[in-house]
């Protein structure tokens, strides 16, 4: 897996980051299909350890990493889909103020059975002044 994020990192197709906490590794968060032309935007993924969850990692995270595909990468709109099932990713979504734009029916194949997923957005213009200050003024 880690040869693989490397390969597609190094080609621009994807950008990969640990989530650590004390020095001990404790989730991922990857920016993975990245297009670039008249799209510019991407989706990412997260996870975090359970036993880290709660703690403002994720939020964090996923701004820090959105506010640099935004402004220093260029990009246009990031996309992020969740499982309805998962209440604490949708927390996240929510806390950052992503939108809500649909339902995307059997969208992944996980654990032998396709998986709906609810789709969410921020573009670039929605956040002037970056998705950190809105983490920031929830605390």
């Amino acid at each position: 897996m880690i040869g693989t994020l490397r390969r597609r990192a190094r080609l621009g197709q994807a950008m990969p980051f640990a989530l650590t906490w004390d020095d001990e590794l404790v989730g991922m968060l990857t920016v993975n299909g990245i297009t670039w032309g008249s799209a510019r935007w991407a989706n990412m993924g997260y996870w975090v350890a359970r036993s880290h969850a709660g703690r403002g990692i994720t939020p964090t995270a996923v701004a820090l990493v959105s506010d640099h595909l935004l402004t220093t990468a260029g990009l246009h709109r990031i996309e992020i889909s969740i499982r309805p099932e998962n209440a604490a990713s949708l927390r996240v979504v929510e806390k950052l103020g992503f939108s809500e734009i649909g339902l995307a029916r059997r969208y992944l194949h996980i654990a032998g059975e396709w998986r709906d997923h609810r789709v969410f957005q921020v573009l670039a213009e929605d956040v002037p002044n970056g998705l950190l200050s809105r983490l920031d003024s929830t605390r």
